[in-house]
Formats: C-alpha cells, sequence, structure tokens
C-alpha cells in the first residue's frame, strides 16, 4: 500500500488503558490540512510520555499509510522515524486559531446521532458536543498495576512497527505508571425525545497527568482539586468531546480527548450598531 508524507495536528494523545477485553493501545489522533481526521498508531510511548515529545495542537510532519488491518476510514500507521516536529498551535484570543480546525472535524450534539453516523458512514473519530455536564465518577482500577497481560497487549501493536526493542518498551512502559483509577463523565444532550443523559469513560492523557500532578501536590486530598478541574471549571468552558471508538467493538465509544475553549461572549446588538 502507498505511504504519504502528511501534516497533522496532533488533537488527541490517550492514556493507555487496556482490559480484559480490549486490545487496544494509546490512540493517538489528529487532523490533516485538508481537514481529515487521522487515527495514528504504532507510537512508541516515549513518544506520548515525555514534555519533549510531541504535543497536543502540535504540528507534525510524517510518511503514513492507510491501514491495511484496521479498516476504520481514520486509521494510518505512522512511520515513526520519520516523525517532524512543527509549530504548537497556542490558545491565545479566545482559541481563535484552533477553532477552524475543531470545526472540520465530523460534529454532533448527541452519541445516539454520533452511533448513526458510524453505522452508515464508517466515522469513528469526532466531536461531541454536550448539552452539560451531570457528574464525574472515580472508581478504583481493577489492578494498581500493569499486570503481565496488559503489559502483552500494550506492546502487541507497538511491535508491529519493529521500530524499537521490545525490552525498552517494556522498561518505558513501567515508567509509565498505570492510573489506579477510571474516570467517566455522564453528561447531558439534547435529543428529539428531550434530555438524555449519557456516560464515557475518559482517556485523555492530559486527564492522567492532572491526576498525578495532584497527587503529587496534595497527596491524599487529590479529590478536590481534580474535580475542581474536571466538573466546576470546565462548566464554566464550551466543553466538547473528541470521541473515538475501539477497533474490536466499534459500538464502544470513548473520550478520547477534552476540548475546553472559552464560551464565546454573545454581542450586544444595540451596544454594536454604535459604531
Amino acid at each position: 500500500m502507498a505511504s504519504i508524507v502528511e501534516r497533522i495536528l496532533i488533537l488527541a494523545k490517550t492514556y493507555p488503558s487496556p482490559s480484559a477485553k480490549h486490545t487496544e493501545t494509546s490512540c493517538v489522533a489528529g487532523i490533516n490540512e485538508a481537514g481529515q481526521p487521522r487515527r495514528l498508531y504504532p507510537v512508541p510511548f516515549r513518544l506520548i510520555s515525555g514534555d519533549q515529545q510531541f504535543k497536543k495542537w502540535q504540528w507534525i510532519r510524517a510518511r503514513i499509510e492507510k491501514s491495511p488491518a484496521d479498516h476504520r476510514p481514520e486509521s494510518h500507521r505512522i512511520f515513526v522515524d520519520t516523525i517532524e516536529l512543527e509549530d504548537v498551535m497556542g490558545p491565545e484570543k479566545q482559541w481563535e486559531a484552533r477553532r477552524p480546525w475543531m470545526a472540520k472535524l465530523p460534529s454532533f450534539d448527541d452519541t445516539d446521532t454520533l452511533d448513526a453516523a458510524r453505522e452508515q458512514d464508517s466515522i469513528s473519530l469526532a466531536l461531541l458536543r454536550p448539552l452539560r455536564l451531570v457528574k464525574l465518577d472515580i472508581t478504583p482500577a481493577d489492578n494498581p498495576d500493569w499486570t503481565e497481560e496488559e503489559m502483552a497487549k500494550l506492546l502487541q501493536e507497538q511491535n508491529q512497527g519493529n521500530l524499537f526493542d521490545q525490552e525498552e518498551e517494556r522498561k518505558q512502559l513501567k515508567l509509565l505508571k498505570k492510573l489506579p483509577y477510571d474516570f467517566h463523565y455522564h453528561y447531558a444532550c439534547a435529543t428529539p425525545d428531550g434530555e438524555q443523559i449519557y456516560k464515557n469513560k475518559i482517556v485523555d492523557w492530559e486527564v492522567g497527568m492532572l491526576f498525578w500532578n495532584c497527587k503529587k501536590s496534595h497527596g491524599s486530598g487529590w479529590e478536590v482539586p481534580f474535580r475542581a478541574k474536571l466538573e466546576a471549571d470546565f462548566r464554566e468552558k464550551d466543553l466538547m468531546f473528541m470521541m473515538g471508538n475501539i477497533h474490536r467493538f466499534q459500538h464502544q465509544w470513548l473520550i478520547i480527548s477534552l476540548m475546553y475553549p472559552p464560551k464565546r461572549t454573545p454581542v450586544d446588538e444595540r451596544q454594536s450598531a454604535l459604531f
């Protein structure tokens, strides 16, 4: 299959979160200059775990090819040794530079409509705009550390690229601690049948790092600042979810990235008419 070089804006990096049933590894997703969503793999952990590596909202240039094993239209293999880092797109002026790129993503107002688009058009990456947040669930993970089975699943797709030594990747994964909790948003959406409540797991890399930062700064009291950010603060934002489904269970959706631009202030038409 022919490969091409594309310039891609990174919009999502997920925290590794395997389970006994799902063999999905970390997801890195973005959008190319033509406005086409891209899911990229295999991405070694070293390229998502350090501040020196590519960031969310950063442009990269890399050689990619359509995945022969994953028929979701957005899924592409990335040749990691071709990655070139470019500019990071900042949030200045109320996300002025970022908003046009978010607008290029398929966008939905409720999960049922999103899932209908998956069935009809094979969409597997999209933006979801909830009506409001309801609550955040925090539940203990089944195991506090990576099991050997989880380690093997996480390394499975990484090693398909044959780019790095498996033992080195295993060391990197051990340095990348497993999250001891699972996080789920309950949120409301407006539907033709009225307001409906949905629940999805959050696997955004930023949320995982927020947990570790709150744990480091507040110890056993980490949950207070963690909830303050993900509940109170985000209720004041125009919060959107970047959704991605699971390869082997495509009816199941995860929140792979949080988008939180400030809410736009409505223009006072009477005042603007004076100028």
